[in-house]
């Protein structure tokens, strides 16, 4: 244990969680490893966007360096793509990255699958860009209430499923209402 904390083996292997056991009637050490998982790929971008940083989001909300997901790849532990995350500088002091975080795991598998970019602005305002079947679907969240207006959105999408439509946006910017409009059916 005290090598793993000296040697900062966490940070430099991303382990997330370990349990190290001593099994005297085997004289053998165990050793039990995690890993987080991977969540999105994000860019977090200075005010003008000429000048970015590249980091990859993992479910235990921590921004980890992107060598992590050529390492998942390498050992063929991520099969699909990761979806994209645009944060500007300023949405690191408000922890806009760990309520992303706490979204994307409270979603359904079916919705989360599909989101491919997910966009925080300058303002605070999220927008949530998924694919349906090669279409795109663009939601706009706003700036609060990003946790009941991703249920809005839930609901939206199964009522939709259901209905064999595809909405091109959905406009949850204000919390007391749902604008959704229409595009082809699928």
């Amino acid at each position: 244990k005290d090598l793993i904390v000296k040697n900062k083996l966490e940070e430099k292997y991303f382990i997330s969680n370990y349990k190290i056991n001593y099994d005297p009637i085997e004289k053998k050490l165990k050793f039990y490893l995690e890993c987080p998982k991977a969540l999105m790929k994000v860019q977090i971008y200075k005010d003008n966007g000429d000048e970015f940083y590249t980091a990859i989001l993992v479910d235990t909300g921590k921004l980890v360096d992107p060598t992590y997901e050529v390492l998942l790849r390498t050992e063929k532990k991520l099969k699909k793509k990761l979806p994209s995350l645009a944060l500007p500088v300023t949405a690191l002091d408000s922890d806009a990255h760990l309520k992303i975080t706490e979204l994307v795991s409270k979603l359904d598998e079916g919705i989360s699958d599909r989101i491919s970019e997910v966009i925080v602005n300058e303002n605070g305002e999220l927008t949530i860009i998924m694919s349906f079947g090669n279409r795109p679907t663009t939601a706009f969240l706003g700036k609060d209430y990003w946790g009941e207006k991703v249920g809005k959105l839930s609901k939206v999408i199964d009522y939709m499923k259901g209905k064999k439509s595809v909405p091109s946006i959905i406009n949850l910017t204000n919390s007391k209402k749902v604008v959704v409009k229409f595009s082809d059916k699928i």
